[in-house]
This record gives C-alpha cells, sequence and structure tokens, in this order.
C-alpha cells in the first residue's frame, strides 16, 4: 500500500503522465469534434460560397425557356462567353441574361485544365423518346476529381430535376393525366429505428474503440516511466534495495499502472458523454430516427460491464507494456519497445465495427477485441452472458500468463541489476538456448 500511494503521487508531479492520463481524455473528443465540425462548416461554406463557372455547348431544342431562366437566375452560376483571356483562363459573361453557346471542343479542354467547372448541352432525342412532343435530354459534363465542378454539376442537376417534375406534370396534365396515373409505381418506406436505437449505435461504435485507445494511452507512459524511467533515473537499483520485498515492489507499480489506465478510460467516457450532448446532439436532430430525436442513453446494465471491461484492459496492457519496458535502459527505448503491446488497439477496427457482429465464441476469445466487442453489444443493451464470461474469462487467463512471465523473469539477477543488455525477445532467446544447449564440460565437447 506505501508503494502503491509512493508511485501514484509520483506519477501525479509527472506532467506528461497529467496530459496522457487526465488531461487528453477529457478534451480529447471536445477539440476533435470542434475541429472536426469547424473544418466541415469551412468547407462547406467555401463550396457554397464561389461561382460555378459553366458553359453552354449546345442548344439543339426550341423552347424550355423556364429551365434557361432557372440556370440564368443563380446568382452562384456565371456562363463562359467563348473567349480566353491571358493565361488560359475562361472569359465570363458579364450579363447574366446571356447565354452564349460556345464551341464544345475548346469548352471541354478548359474542363480538363479547371478553368470551367462544368459543361451543359441541351439536345433533342429520337426513337421512342421524340413521340412526346418537346422532349429533350440534358448532358452535363464535370471532373469527379474536383470539388467545385461536383459542386457545380449537383447544381445543374438540382434545376434541371424540379424544371423536369414541373415539365412532366403540366405535360401529363394536358394529355388528361393526374398525378396517380402519370405515377408508374412509388416506393415507400419506414424507418422503425428510435431516436434511442440510434444514439445506442452511435454510443456503442465510439465507447467500444475509444475507451480501448484511451485505456491503452493511460498505461503507456506509466508503465514506461515506472520500469524503464527508474533505470535512466538509477533509481530501480536503490528501489530493490528497500524492506519491501521485490513482489510487493513489483505488485506496487503493477496496480498503479492499471489505475492510471481505468482513470484515463473513465474520464474518456464522461467526455464522450458531455461532448455528444454539447456538439453533436444539436447537430443530428430529425436525421436518422424516426421519430426525428436522437437520445444518447445507455442501459443501468452497461455500466458495470464497461467498468469491468475497463479494469480488465487495463490490467492487460499494464502487464504487457511493463514487462517489455522493463528492459529497456532509458524512456525513449522502453516507448519503442511496448509498441507491440499497443497495436493491439487496432484489434477491434481489423474485426470490423458492423452493427450485425455480435459477441461470438470465437471473438471472446481474441484478447482486446473481445473486451471492445462485450462493451459495445452492452451498449446496445445486448447482454450475452456465456460469451461475457468467456470474454473475462480469456482476458484473465492472459493476464495470469504475462503475470507468470514477469514473476520468472524476476529470479534473475541480471534482470534485476539492469546488467542485460536487450529486449525481452532476447531474454527469453537467450534462456531457451541455455536450456537446450549442453554443458560444456559434457562428454563430447
Amino acid at each position: 500500500r506505501i508503494l502503491y500511494l509512493r508511485e501514484l503521487k509520483s506519477a501525479l508531479r509527472e506532467r506528461t503522465v497529467i496530459f496522457n492520463t487526465i488531461l487528453l481524455p477529457i478534451f480529447l473528443y471536445p477539440v476533435i469534434l470542434w475541429a472536426m465540425f469547424t473544418a466541415v462548416s469551412f468547407v462547406q461554406g467555401r463550396n457554397a460560397g464561389f461561382t460555378s463557372r459553366i458553359a453552354l455547348v449546345e442548344r439543339a431544342v426550341a423552347g424550355h425557356e423556364e429551365l434557361l431562366d432557372s440556370l440564368r437566375g443563380s446568382e452562384a452560376i456565371a456562363w463562359w462567353t467563348g473567349e480566353t483571356l491571358r493565361g488560359g483562363r475562361a472569359a465570363l459573361a458579364d450579363d447574366p441574361e446571356r447565354i452564349p453557346v460556345v464551341p464544345e471542343s475548346a469548352a471541354l479542354d478548359l474542363l480538363r485544365s479547371g478553368e470551367l467547372d462544368a459543361v451543359i448541352a441541351i439536345r433533342g432525342v429520337d426513337g421512342d423518346d421524340a413521340r412526346l412532343a418537346g422532349n429533350f435530354r440534358v448532358d452535363v459534363r464535370w471532373d469527379e476529381a474536383v470539388a467545385r465542378s461536383r459542386t457545380a454539376a449537383s447544381r445543374i442537376e438540382t434545376r434541371v430535376d424540379d424544371y423536369r417534375a414541373d415539365w412532366i406534370r403540366r405535360a401529363g396534365e394536358s394529355l388528361g393525366l393526374d398525378e396517380r396515373d402519370r405515377t408508374l409505381f412509388r416506393i415507400d418506406g419506414e424507418d422503425v429505428s428510435s431516436g434511442d436505437d440510434v444514439g445506442a449505435f452511435l454510443l456503442g461504435q465510439m465507447i467500444s474503440l475509444f475507451l480501448v485507445i484511451m485505456v491503452a494511452l493511460g498505461c503507456f507512459v506509466p508503465a514506461v516511466d515506472t520500469t524503464a524511467g527508474e533505470r535512466e533515473r538509477s533509481t530501480w537499483e536503490t528501489l530493490m534495495t528497500v524492506a519491501a520485498s521485490r513482489s510487493s515492489i513489483v505488485t506496487a507499480k503493477y496496480l498503479h499502472v492499471a489505475t492510471l489506465g481505468v482513470l484515463a478510460g473513465s474520464l474518456n467516457v464522461i467526455a464522450l458523454f458531455v461532448s455528444i450532448g454539447a456538439v453533436i446532439r444539436p447537430l443530428l436532430q430529425g436525421v436518422g430516427a424516426a421519430d426525428g430525436a436522437i437520445s444518447f442513453q445507455i442501459p443501468l446494465g452497461a455500466f458495470p460491464i464497461m467498468l469491468v471491461g475497463a479494469i480488465a484492459l487495463a490490467l492487460f496492457f499494464a502487464a504487457g507494456m511493463m514487462l517489455l519496458a522493463s528492459f529497456a535502459r532509458s524512456f525513449k527505448d522502453g516507448q519503442a519497445m511496448v509498441q507491440p503491446v499497443y497495436w493491439l488497439v487496432f484489434l477491434p477496427i481489423l474485426l470490423g465495427q458492423g452493427t450485425d457482429t455480435h459477441l461470438t465464441p470465437a471473438i471472446a476469445s481474441i484478447p482486446v477485441a473481445n473486451v471492445s466487442m462485450m462493451i459495445r453489444d452492452a451498449v446496445n443493451g445486448v447482454f450475452l452472458w456465456p460469451w461475457i464470461a468467456q470474454t473475462l474469462a480469456v482476458t484473465a487467463l492472459t493476464i495470469v500468463l504475462l503475470l507468470l512471465a514477469a514473476r520468472a523473469i524476476l529470479r534473475f539477477e541480471e534482470f534485476l541489476l539492469g546488467s542485460f543488455d536487450g529486449s525481452f525477445w532476447r531474454f527469453v532467446k537467450d534462456r531457451v538456448r541455455a536450456r537446450l544447449s549442453p554443458p560444456r564440460d559434457a562428454p563430447g565437447r
């Protein structure tokens, strides 16, 4: 207990530990969400504010002045006059009432060079399509790789679709056809998800993934600092001379790292709730739910699952990271050595986050991924108790194996005294080789 409290006090004096364990989990979501939505709003504002440069290359069908009036009346559209300024820039018409017809080949060259955003042609039709008097087609060409070109095509398509719907209505009425007669078929859809369902889906996706990341990040710096950092500061050997046993020292360090990991994960979940309520909910009102209101609520039964999952993850990451980092002589080397454990946070991503995937016996056998899926199911109100028990059993077994490995390593004085120069994998390799190799004084040598 004394060593455990000492380790916590020492950690709270380290700015790096404070930042990664407390500050980053608290401010990660607000800052990221603010930056994300600010960037989206900025891009949308720029796309909505610029003028689309469009060329009319053919107008083979008379009439349809309403369509041209709609295109002319848009302040966001400027038409190419057919002239090219110095530097290959397209000269745009000053008079919005005039839409000149320009050469198609020249317009396409300017479209490819980026001087025009879209090329439009109003052409006649043939065959059965020509049986309807005044029928026509609109061809639009744009550059899908350029954002403003895609926006220009969208602006044209919106106005053409509106005119087409109105023109079909008027043509049908002239033939004595009402809306019911003109409708060949209609598709009716109904979203049966409620606001609680959508909110639980979003929470499950984020909490199950970012809780794993933040617990690992919360364990990362303390695990390296309390092992490799001790050696770098030359306090490891001094600590081994205190009256406490070696197992007490290592246990105190281990519980201290796991505590900071659970703290980082808990603060991260709290920050997520605050950020969603303040930022995401207002933006998603009326989107993705049948009742038009998204509610972010977690079943009460999910909180114990989340707490147990966070503790299990913290114990796992603390054991794995400390085991690898304890062989490092400096904090920098320790950071490199624990990277294989930190890469495990990407297992949930590799296994997928599909909504139709739940905890299964196979997933429950994969460390880290099983806890992530267990938490996601719990947030969505799905409690598969046999696989939850298997998940906790597999995680506990993995932790025990790591602790047994650490216990075996503690028996070697060269490790405790820091005389061994190498990584965990080299240490294991040397020990295995020493066991398999016969002694030098054996017969035949």
